[in-house]
């Protein structure tokens, strides 16, 4: 099957889901276009079933802001008609979906049909979405998909409370290739880098947004460190980070707290790690759960969107409710504090992970072609 999959090249989540994706499909056969405007951080490697098309925005004086839904238009049309492309998949219902449906009826004018199935991650519906500006032409976007999925149930559940959707959503959850982080090993001289032999390892990985809830990030660990000799692993950029810097600085643990900022050695501070903290306002999956898990990181979260899914309360983790730092602070303490406890948690968050292994989950996805290639 040749697939062309549309997704943002960043360090995020749709990002990273649709590159492993299209990265597991190449390995099973399937040739794989990305179509985006630069190579996404995951795709380390172009190969002959794995192609990367990159879309140039020309500036042009007369736009305040340069019109990248038409340079993607076009660019999906160049491509899916170059290549022979019998399938697309596009990861965002805006602009993704808005340009992937365009580029169908160009197509269409010259006799091509090709089914568009459209995956839909959280913020895309959520947070920006859900804007009057923009919900019309999601509403639209989806609707004129052949074929929806979201990432988890609870992000169902808020597509249809939100938009007017005639269109069935399928469930597909996000997924990690399991075997491949068995495969990673590291030494112990390489955690020492970051932590003492006796400190416990509190990690937290995100783009610092608000909706991911920083100031309770170190808020929490400000709590434990009182109980537990341990130190706080705080992964990313974003706006929040000013913030955060500020509240360690007020708690006097500046000595106990890193900020790494964006990092490609998530895998090996993963999995150093004894707990992982996300306190967020709302996931849609909790992405960043799931890879701390199959490390055998148990996890700290809220119980928001689609964490419950993935974060099982009492067997990889804790779930709390959002902003009840206190009750998170004394969840991590019973963790850390007694190793017997914590290995117990360890083996569990590995075991939990073990439900979204990518073998599991990319056949889903190799149905659901298989069914819109049948109807095209």
């Amino acid at each position: 099957m040749k697939i062309a999959i549309v997704c943002y090249p960043t360090f995020g989540g749709s990002g990273v889901v649709a590159t492993e994706l299209g990265l597991a499909l190449s390995r099973r056969g399937h040739e794989v276009h990305f179509v985006t405007y630069k190579q996404p951080v995951r795709l380390e490697t172009i190969s002959s079933n794995i192609c990367f098309h990159e879309v140039n925005v020309p500036e042009y004086p007369l736009f305040h802001y340069q019109p990248y839904e038409l340079a993607l238009s076009s660019k999906l049309v160049n491509v899916i008609r170059k290549y022979e492309i019998e399938l697309l998949h596009v990861h965002y219902a805006i602009p993704h979906a808005y340009a992937g449906y365009m580029a169908k009826k160009m197509l269409e004018e010259e006799g091509i049909h090709i089914p568009m199935v459209t995956t839909l991650h959280g913020t895309d519906i959520t947070l920006v979405g859900n804007h009057p500006f923009y919900k019309p032409a999601v509403t639209f976007s989806i609707n004129n998909s052949d074929h929806v999925t979201s990432v988890s149930t609870s992000l169902k559940e808020d597509t249809l409370k939100f938009f007017d959707i005639k269109k069935e959503i399928n469930v597909i959850p996000n997924f990690i290739d399991v075997s491949k982080f068995q495969q990673k090993k590291f030494t112990d001289c390489q955690r020492e880098m970051m932590a003492g032999r006796d400190e416990k390892i509190i990690t937290h990985v995100s783009n610092f947004r608000k909706v991911k809830r920083i100031d309770d990030v170190v808020k929490i660990f400000n709590e434990v460190q009182k109980k537990v000799s341990a130190r706080l692993m705080m992964v990313g950029e974003g706006p929040e980070r000013k913030t955060a810097e500020e509240l360690v600085q007020k708690f006097g643990i500046q000595d106990k707290v890193l900020f790494l900022g964006e990092s490609n050695e998530i895998d090996k501070i993963l999995c150093f790690s004894d707990l992982f903290l996300l306190p967020s306002e709302t996931e849609s999956f909790g992405l960043a759960a799931l890879e701390a898990m199959v490390h055998s990181v148990p996890v700290i979260s809220s119980n928001s969107g689609g964490l419950p899914e993935v974060n099982i309360h009492g067997v990889s983790g804790y779930l709390h409710d959002v902003g009840d730092v206190e009750s998170m602070a004394q969840s991590a303490i019973s963790i850390l504090e007694d190793n017997s406890v914590l290995d117990k948690f360890k083996r569990q968050a590995g075991e939990t992970a073990g439900n979204f292994d990518i073998n599991k989950i990319v056949p889903m996805y190799e149905a659901l072609y298989d069914k819109a290639l049948v109807k095209a």
